[in-house]
């Protein structure tokens, strides 16, 4: 007989009716996995649907974590009526069930072409194996894969990721049509873990508040490493995001930073004079990334585009100096050109280039001191919006500024990653010029 916590039971029986997605998310070693293997072996006894999917960063984890199970996999319970298989669509496991035929395949959805292993493809049910470490496109595929479904049904299960980690936003679909459930584990929900080996778990985690908050309390926090984990925008009262503008209008500049594969990003700053002091808000940002929404656009495409963000910003916020400066990284001369064509003047954005090598090697130190200086001082505000382009229906919102500087990190050797930075280059170019001409 199989020893099971409280929260394992509830995960494994609790009725299905009205939802079609449920995440596990906790701390590692919380017994997720475990029951999560039981609750599907239920489900695919009953399911109508002949072909499943079970996805993990690679094909060998999903093997490893969910057939294999360290001898309690799905292989396991069925090996009674079924046997791994391969055929055209790939290696699966081959049931023979009363209710007909099931295949449950497995495979790998953390790389940029992982989509094509499913393409199509269609399935009843999906398993989302490490949830925050799959490429996102995998995730919104593999959903899709699913509407032709009998019982559409889909369970992921996670570590906690950073509180804006991008793979969040899949999730929404079901979460405001109220057919998502989300279940915490914590270290005591597994029944293995008892007396003496939990008080020691919890005495290591303590000496970090990083790893108590998530490998003890199970909560979503900011990666160790971050650069930027002074910005406050998840609290009850964010520091840095304000409702309305205090004070008065100084000057107002755009910064941009472009590329095709890797985002094009804009944004409208404004130097504010409160109380004596200068203050720098980002008031709207337009933001398109190719690899990220799998829409690669040309660099005049981009140019329209801004030049219509730059049109709304005029139309939206009331009684705006017109902008004196529109910095663009020096390195993105096709965007400065078709800007250029378009009637837009560009600058030169100061990327730190001439500045001094900092003592990791990089130039862009100054620049990144500079943005945590502003942020620690409370000098740098995000400007709340959620109202939409009437024309392109875009929300020039910062949920992509956020997210950014929520995966912003330094690798083992400090220095910083290139990757989900772009939000992060404009915005240090957007504080160089507040820096250099406002607090210096």
């Amino acid at each position: 007989m199989l020893l099971l916590s409280e929260k394992q039971k509830e995960n494994i029986y609790t009725p299905l009716q009205g939802i079609e997605f449920e995440m596990n998310e906790g701390t590692i070693r919380s017994g997720k996995t475990f029951s999560d293997i039981q609750k599907m072996a239920i489900i695919y006894a009953a399911s109508p649907d002949q072909n499943h999917l079970v996805s993990a960063y690679n094909q060998e984890q999903a093997y490893r974590m969910f057939m294999d199970g360290e001898g309690y996999g799905l292989k396991h319970i069925f090996k009674n009526n079924g046997e791994m298989r391969s055929d055209r669509h790939g290696d699966h496991l081959w049931l023979n069930l009363p209710n007909g035929e099931k295949k449950i395949y497995y495979k790998g959805g953390g790389k940029a072409n992982s989509v094509g292993a499913i393409t199509g493809m269609s399935f009843g049910t999906v398993v989302f194996l490490e949830f925050n470490l799959l490429n996102k496109l995998f995730i919104e595929e593999s959903t899709r894969r699913t509407l032709a479904a009998e019982f559409r049904y889909h369970l992921a299960e996670q570590n906690p990721p950073a509180p804006n980690h991008p793979n969040l936003e899949t999730l929404e679909p079901f979460i405001k049509t109220n057919k998502y459930r989300f279940r915490h584990w914590r270290p005591f929900d597994n029944p293995i873990l008892t007396g003496q080996r939990l008080k020691d778990w919890k005495e290591q985690c303590e000496v970090s508040d990083y790893l108590y908050n998530r490998d003890w309390l199970g909560n979503r926090v900011m990666p160790e490493g971050v650069i930027y984990f002074m910005l406050d925008t998840t609290s009850d009262k964010p520091k840095h995001i304000k409702n309305n503008i205090t004070g008065t209008i100084v000057e107002v500049y755009f910064t941009a930073d472009g590329g095709q594969s890797d985002a094009t990003t804009c944004a409208l700053n404004a130097v504010v004079l409160d109380k004596g002091k200068f203050y720098l808000y980002r008031l709207a940002n337009y933001y398109h990334s190719g690899a990220y929404s799998g829409d690669i656009k040309a660099m005049s495409t981009y140019a329209m585009e801004i030049k219509r963000f730059v049109s709304w910003c005029y139309e939206h916020f009331s009684d705006l100096p017109h902008w004196q400066y529109f910095f663009v990284d020096p390195a993105c001369k096709s965007l400065r050109e078709e800007l250029h064509k378009l009637g837009i003047d560009t600058d030169k954005a100061d990327n730190n280039n001439r500045d001094k090598v900092g003592s990791n090697g990089t130039k862009i130190e100054v620049g990144i001191e500079r943005c945590q200086n502003v942020l620690a001082e409370g000098r740098f505000f995000l400007l709340e919006t959620s109202h939409k382009d009437s024309l392109t229906s875009r929300v020039y919102d910062h949920y992509n500024f956020i997210r950014e500087a929520g995966m912003y990190a330094r690798n083992a050797n400090g220095y910083p990653i290139d990757l989900n930075n772009h939000a992060m280059d404009d915005f240090r170019y957007s504080v160089n010029y507040f820096v250099k001409n406002y607090l210096n």
